[in-house]
């Protein structure tokens, strides 16, 4: 049997593609996890990345990188105002890309490219790949449930849901179960017309793509992936998790901290809670102090991630009260980054205080870790709501960060019946994962498809 399954490893050979993730953490993570599943299905993988946020080629010596200039100043490389700055890139990304591509496509004639494939929100790139007649495959880097509420950006709107009024947050949107109009994407930017405008051109240059790959299984959303398949009438893959398709690597910006890891080895099993934001989210002082006291007040080890600048207006844990870490006797540790997937994966950690970006939701959902939910911006919002009342994987703090909340809902999750209740549904999940990923389950079938797919792309010549 292994005979037909070399020839196709053979056929791939020699078969190029080239990716171009968006330079933020959590859409660079999933795209070089994509790049490493099909290196691993025998193609040929080139990086195409801007000098904002380059990855390290170092730890990917198996791929090449070509870095083009993003045409950004020292000013505009700030993440406070994401819409502006993927916007901008946009932009000026647009001419050295296209010169980069005309080049690389000149370079490789031997070994044909068969696609590009993008993050969704480079939505100029489709523009430029048509031109070229080559086929451009989207990556998106959230769920399908988030993509299928900014699809509906043009009814949202037309029923007044958005721009979101403080006197409706609470209202449910009937189009769109089970969410509130608070849960609506929303995003601190200079002009909601470009966050506006910014999800319209992602929707639509999806839309005129050749295909679209999932980070997520079927499993966790068949009923929004049928809606999906209804609205776009282009292949599309679900073959996530990436992460669990090797042992973990990773391409974090930030160095982390892998200390934590002794610290976790000296706790019970299921006894820790994790709280980590992620890479661009930040809150002010009130409410960083709100959580430390509600941390220290609940008596439950934790370990938590403070990002240097997380906090507006400080370094990183000035704000703390004098000596607040010595009085917690090592109930408590505090780091500046931390390898996530590794300590998901510690059998010390019983709980995931998240701001539920993809990412971090999919890697909790892997590893079967329960969750308490704190969006803070975009998808996130979605993300929680799902997590909590449609998947019943997690507590949802949806009002303002009060200490005393905080304390009762670490309590709740990490020793009551009902935190219990919720991971027993998150162990369901996590066999799911493994199940979908291996040779039959939907994923795995999803990956052999995309496969199949992207060979079929082959310009003529090079058969």
């Amino acid at each position: 049997m292994e005979k037909p399954r070399e020839s196709r490893m053979q056929q791939r050979k020699g078969v190029t593609l080239l990716l171009f993730p968006l330079p933020l953490q959590g859409h660079i993570n999933p795209m070089l996890q994509l790049a490493n599943i099909l290196y691993s299905k025998g193609f040929s993988i080139i990086i195409i990345h801007t000098k904002f946020n380059s990855p390290n080629p170092s730890k990917y010596p198996h791929f090449t990188f070509r870095s083009i200039p993003d045409g950004l100043f020292e000013h505009e490389t700030s993440t406070a105002d994401v819409v502006h700055l993927v916007t901008l890139l946009n932009i000026k990304c647009i001419r050295s890309f296209h010169d980069s591509l005309i080049k690389l496509l000149l370079d490789v004639k031997e070994e044909p490219i068969a696609c590009l494939i993008t993050d969704a929100d480079w939505y100029f790139t489709q523009a430029v790949a048509d031109s070229m007649k080559l086929p451009r495959l989207v990556l998106r880097t959230s769920n399908i449930s988030s993509f299928l509420v900014y699809a509906a950006l043009p009814l949202l709107l037309e029923k007044g849901y958005i721009p979101i009024k403080d006197s409706q947050l609470e209202e449910p949107v009937p189009e769109l179960p089970p969410l509130k109009v608070k849960d609506l994407p929303g995003v601190k930017t200079r002009d909601v017309e470009d966050f506006y405008h910014l999800l319209a051109e992602l929707v639509n240059e999806t839309k005129a793509s050749s295909g679209l790959i999932w980070n997520s299984f079927e499993d966790l959303e068949q009923v929004e992936l049928s809606a999906l398949c209804k609205d776009f009438p282009i292949p599309i893959f679900t073959i996530g998790p990436f992460h669990k398709y090797f042992p973990a690597t990773s391409s974090s910006l930030l160095t982390q901290d892998k200390s934590c890891i002794s610290w976790l080895d000296k706790k019970a099993p299921n006894s820790v809670l994790y709280v980590s934001f992620g890479s661009i989210a930040d809150i002010n002082e009130a409410e960083f102090l709100e959580i430390a006291w509600g941390l220290a007040n609940s008596n439950q080890p934790f370990l938590w991630v403070v990002r240097p600048g997380l906090v507006l207006g400080s370094e990183w844990i000035e704000p703390l009260p004098h000596g607040f870490l010595e009085k917690l006797g090592g109930r408590g540790c505090i780091v500046k980054w931390a390898p996530q997937q590794e300590v998901l994966a510690h059998p010390a950690i019983g709980g995931f205080w998240t701001h539920n970006g993809w990412n971090s939701t999919l890697e909790g959902i892997c590893e079967g870790v329960p969750m308490i939910c704190h969006p803070i911006f975009g998808d996130q919002r979605i993300n929680a709501r799902y997590v909590a009342d449609i998947w019943r994987i997690g507590l949802h703090l949806e009002y303002k960060l009060e200490r005393g909340v905080i304390e009762r809902a670490i309590k709740r999750l990490l020793v009551e019946a009902e935190g219990q209740e919720m991971r027993k549904r998150i162990m369901t999940l996590k066999e799911k994962v493994e199940h979908c990923l291996k040779q039959g389950g939907s994923s795995y079938e999803s990956l052999e498809r995309l496969t199949s797919y992207i060979l079929s792309l082959q310009p003529l010549s090079s058969h």
